[in-house]
Parts: structure tokens; C-alpha cells; sequence
């Protein structure tokens, strides 16, 4: 099954009332085709998704409002595409990245961040990030090179991209959960904790859970995400 299939099949629980406001979408802004749509309660905190490969902005909007109700939504398309599938960053082969490529990818996604957060009135501060597989993975490295564009991540099947670790402070008062598979064939088995630690030389607070799933999502995946939300 490929990636973004499995984020499509897997139901959420939709909320009463969240078609009550319809998502901008835009195809005209510099950077990302991207769907915005309002949140309901302002005490929730805006939502970052991004998708895994082969997805589009539409795959993790229901997962977003399944985690958050009342979050704002902001959702980029992948600009790279890899066959015919859309992704974040290019890789030279599974598992094989090109560390300046995914730098200047990053830098491309802070700077979209900046400009949606000033045009839709949200403080990246708060956003939190809720990425899957590729999705999860340029989050990660959003923490690491641009610590400003994120409050917090849920880091659904992440794996180590960048061999690099955060600077001492960046990510002070930040929570992160990274959320792996027992049987993942795609995410080496060390990956979490290498990762973890990375982000915790930054000061983040991480928390690491493992599944008992494979690469694709769960239902354990959006409960182990909404009780590590609402703790904070």
C-alpha cells in the first residue's frame, strides 16, 4: 500500500459541525499550494500538516481535525515530485538524502510559514506540526535549522535526516512526539532515539512512543497524538 494510501483509508471521526467553514485554498500565493481553513476555538493551537509521499494538502486534514477540533488548519503541497509523487524534499535513494538540498527545502517552508502566519493572523509560535513519513521528516528538520517557524511537532514515522543536532537553546519550551512502528520496514530501528536526541540538545521535551504497526497510520497513532496535545 503506498504511503499516502494509507493516511486516505485509515477513518477519522470527523467533528460535528467542522464543514461549517470551507478551507481557503490557493494556488497563486509565491512558495506553496496550500489549504487554509479557520479554526473554532482560539485557545487551540494552528496546526502545520504535512503530508507523506504521494499525498497532497488534502490527505491529514481529517487526521488534523480528529487531533485538534477546533485548530486552525495549514496545509502545503510538496513541491518536489518524485515520479509522480509529491514530497517535501528530494532523496537520492531510500533512505539517502542530500543535506543541502533538504536545507534549502526547509528554509523554503519556514519562509511559507512566516508569510501564511501574517496573511491568516496565527503565531508560528504556537503552530504545531503534524507530519507523516516525508511530512514528518521536514518537520523535524523545520526544529533543527528554523526553530522560529514551530511551537511543537507530532512526528508521525520520522526517521534521522539531517546528521546534525540543534543548537543549545533553540528549542527551549518545545514538546515533540515521535511516533513509530515496532514493524516499520522503512525507519531504522534507531532512528527514534537518535532523533530524539538531537532535538533534545535543542532543550526540547520529547517523547518518544513505539507501535505495534508498520509505516502506515493506526488508530492508536491519533489517540497516543490527542492525549500528548491536550497534556500540554
Amino acid at each position: 500500500m503506498r504511503i499516502a494510501e494509507a493516511v486516505r483509508t485509515l477513518s477519522f471521526p470527523v467533528a460535528s459541525g467542522s464543514h461549517a467553514t470551507m478551507p481557503h485554498t490557493s494556488r497563486n500565493d509565491p512558495g506553496f499550494i496550500h489549504i487554509f481553513e479557520p479554526g473554532s476555538d482560539p485557545a487551540a493551537p494552528p496546526l502545520l500538516l504535512l503530508h507523506g509521499t504521494g499525498g497532497t494538502e488534502h490527505d491529514l486534514l481529517r487526521l488534523g481535525r480528529a487531533i485538534s477540533p477546533g485548530s486552525a488548519l495549514l496545509s502545503p503541497r510538496g513541491q518536489v515530485n518524485e515520479g509522480g509523487a509529491l514530497r517535501f524534499f528530494a532523496r537520492l535513494a531510500e533512505g539517502v538524502f542530500d543535506p543541502a538540498e533538504v536545507a534549502g527545502r526547509t528554509r523554503q517552508l519556514a519562509d511559507f510559514i512566516a508569510a501564511a502566519a501574517a496573511r491568516y493572523g496565527f503565531e508560528p509560535r504556537k503552530l504545531i506540526a503534524v507530519g507523516f513519513s516525508n511530512g514528518a521528516n521536514i518537520a523535524a528538520s523545520l526544529l533543527l535549522l528554523r526553530p522560529e517557524s514551530l511551537g511543537g511537532a507530532i512526528l508521525l514515522r520520522p526517521m534521522v535526516v539531517l546528521e546534525q543536532t540543534a543548537p543549545a537553546g533553540s528549542l527551549a519550551n518545545r514538546r515533540v512526539l515521535i511516533l513509530n512502528g515496532s514493524t516499520d520496514p522503512l525507519v531504522p530501528p534507531d532512528h527514534s532515539e537518535r532523533l530524539a536526541a538531537s532535538l533534545r540538545t535543542g532543550g526540547a521535551d520529547v517523547t518518544i512512543t513505539l507501535l505495534a504497526a508498520s509505516h502506515g497510520l493506526t488508530p492508536q497513532d491519533l489517540t497516543a497524538a490527542k492525549a500528548w496535545l491536550h497534556a500540554a
